[in-house]
């Protein structure tokens, strides 16, 4: 309004001026009213500047502060009471998205740093499906140091397969066959406007490991405690009778020592049911590992027998691991044993091979293999790929690894067919 005043009184003076001028002009006068023209004009264009040029100035300042992100800068009053009210209702707004720019930073940053710390494994993936962001879990779930960048399929591991399967909105659980077990979650949220797909990656390996564990150590004991206390009680009826036709009848003795011997059968296989419970805990020693393995070679080459041979793979250096030497010396024999009854009657090779940083033992054979369906069955209590087996052997070996707090897993190789058992010593 004021700039509209100013305009008005400069062209209403200007006018005034040309009509008097003719009337009171002399040479001196006309330089006289010149000056004062000159003075009154330079006058009112100070008064024009700060009215006009001042308050579009801070506009235009103010839309540069907006393009640049600048919310901490305010403009400066000019002065004029339109105008100022233009720039106080500015400066309000940089203040507020300051201060919601802070606040969603804030948040941002308490986010980064949760799912970051979080032991769930978490995944975002961009609009090209390819991952945009994966925190330190998902890493070492994976084993993949350079997930960024990559698509689902392209991650050479078995849960990247499992991920890559999964529909919007879908969860499942996976056990692969090195024990652990794992809950996956594909889920969704709002991008600008987009749904960014995310995953998450729960262990569940802990959790029904103490499950599972309660649960058959409750139904062993039980069953252990029924039938042996009832076999007592039978075997001692068989030697009775065992006694009484002894010379009478031969054929009843040796159908009685029959059923004598089944039933002390029966106990044996409960009673080795009840061992697996009842594996002591470690009592740990500075040992070489490769020393350690060599003791026992002797006695793994006569397991064999002529078909199966053992190769070594050892490094001429020691090999210092913290083990229970006698529960892991009955852990390797379980797994060479494995070894050998999966090679059967054919001619085949069971190879030992220790690696030094970090400490590894594999025990490979080139058996007929694992098979997909039962390689997330292999740890599982009571199950066994053997028609006679008991699934005591892989449990038992399990147990005694996961209190050692060694890694490990059991697959067969697509490359070169070999299967290998893999130690990872802490």
């Amino acid at each position: 309004m004021r700039a509209t005043w100013v305009f008005t009184a400069v062209t209403l003076l200007l006018i005034a001026g040309a009509v008097v001028a003719p009337f009171y002009v002399t040479p001196l006068k006309v330089l006289l009213v010149a000056e004062g023209c000159i003075v009154a004009i330079l006058i009112l264009m100070s008064v024009l500047y700060r009215s006009l040029i001042r308050p579009v100035s801070a506009l235009i300042n103010g839309v540069d502060l907006l393009r640049e992100q600048d919310f901490s800068s305010r403009l400066s009053k000019v002065g004029q009471w339109d105008a100022d009210k233009v720039v106080a209702l500015f400066n309000d707004l940089m203040a507020r998205l300051k201060k919601e720019r802070l606040r969603v930073r804030e948040q941002n940053h308490f986010l980064d740093l949760l799912i970051e710390a979080s032991p769930m494994g978490i995944i975002i993936l961009g609009t090209d499906n390819r991952v945009m962001m994966a925190n330190k879990a998902a890493v070492v779930i994976l084993k993949e140091e350079q997930l960024p960048g990559k698509t689902l399929g392209e991650l050479d591991t078995a849960l990247g397969a499992e991920l890559a399967t999964l529909e919007k909105g879908e969860n499942k659980t996976v056990r692969l066959s090195d024990t652990k077990i794992f809950r996956l979650s594909r889920l969704s949220f709002m991008d600008q406007g987009y749904q960014r797909p995310f995953f998450m990656i729960e262990s569940l390996t802990d959790e029904v490991m103490r499950a599972e564990k309660a649960a058959y150590e409750k139904v062993i004991r039980v069953i252990a405690h029924e039938v042996n206390n009832s076999m007592a009680g039978i075997t001692s009826i068989f030697d009775l009778l065992s006694d009484y036709f002894a010379e009478s009848e031969p054929d009843l003795k040796a159908a009685v020592a029959s059923c004598s011997d089944r039933a002390m059968g029966l106990s044996r296989f409960i009673t080795s049911y009840a061992n697996v419970v009842r594996i002591p805990e470690p009592v740990l020693s500075r040992v070489d590992l490769v020393g350690h393995v060599e003791s026992i070679l002797p006695f793994l080459r006569d397991m064999c027998g002529e078909t199966v041979g053992i190769v070594t793979m050892f490094p001429d250096v020691p090999v210092s691991v913290d083990i229970d030497t006698t529960l892991m010396e009955q852990a390797v024999i379980n797994l060479v044993k494995n070894s050998v009854d999966s090679i059967g009657a054919r001619r085949g090779t069971v190879t030992l091979r220790i690696s030094v940083d970090p400490p590894v033992l594999e025990i490979i054979d080139d058996g007929p293999g694992i098979t997909p369906e039962a390689a997330s069955k292999l740890f599982t209590p009571f199950f066994s790929t053997k028609p006679t087996g008991q699934g005591l052997g892989l449990m038992f070996v399990a147990e005694i690894l996961r209190r050692h707090k060694c890694g490990f897993n059991l697959s067969t190789s697509p490359v070169d067919s070999l299967t290998r058992f893999t130690i990872r010593f802490k």
